[in-house]
């Protein structure tokens, strides 16, 4: 039980990890390097780069976020077992979605720029049709909204079981919510900025918490 609790605590650690590493990445590389064309080329120059990005925001993460999942399951089955299963299956989905999204991200990159050498606009439009389905199911789409539920599902459940310091569970409720707003209104840059350092920030202190204090296995549903 034990080992399984460091586990999920590195998970959590490391998706904290991975997806402050994408914030600094994408605000201080990508963004700057602009769209279309010009972007393809930036992705030609660096194929190993953006291989290796991606392998690290969205596979790494996904594995952090299965094992994360697995521990809670452990943890919170004792004090809400009614809840647990269908709240593991969010994380799992979760965690599922977040590979899936990465190796098409990889995919992606490497159809854009076969065709770049050949016909840059026409590699241009396959990037942008790529790119819909890769942010419908990624980051601001289903991923967004998986997590959301996720997050939202996993604090509620944490609370009625009496499970990690309240205060993280009221976080993890915001969090939850904002990231479910995200999807609904994305024009509103603040909710996705909220969500985003939020759901760093959340992962981290969940991670802490799991890495230091023992769970309790004495307390039976009645007593959640």
């Amino acid at each position: 039980m034990k080992n399984i609790q460091k586990m999920g605590g590195i998970g959590s650690l490391i998706g904290a990890a991975t997806n402050l590493f994408a914030l600094v990445v994408f605000a201080t590389v990508l963004v700057p390097n602009g769209d279309g064309s010009d972007y393809i080329a930036f992705l030609a120059d660096n194929q190993s780069f953006m291989r290796a990005l991606d392998m690290i925001i969205y596979l790494v993460f996904g594995v952090g976020i299965l094992l994360l999942s697995l521990a809670l399951n452990e943890r919170l089955k004792a004090g809400s077992p009614s809840l647990v299963y269908p709240l593991t299956s969010f994380g799992l989905i979760y965690a599922v979605l977040v590979i899936v999204v990465g190796t098409l991200s990889i995919s992606s990159m490497t159809t854009a720029v076969n065709l770049y050498g050949a016909n840059p606009t026409q590699a241009a439009t396959v990037w942008l049709a790529l790119e819909s389905v890769g942010k419908g199911l990624g980051g601001g789409g289903g991923e967004t909204m998986i997590s959301g539920l996720w997050i939202l599902f996993l604090s509620y459940v944490a609370l009625q079981a009496r499970e990690f310091p309240r205060m993280l569970n009221y976080f993890g409720l915001m969090v939850g919510v904002s990231g479910i707003l995200s999807v609904f209104f994305p024009w509103f840059l603040g909710i996705a900025v909220l969500y985003g350092l939020g759901l760093i920030s959340w992962l981290a202190w969940l991670g802490i918490v799991m890495l230091r204090n023992t769970p309790i296995l004495s307390r039976s549903p009645s007593q959640a």
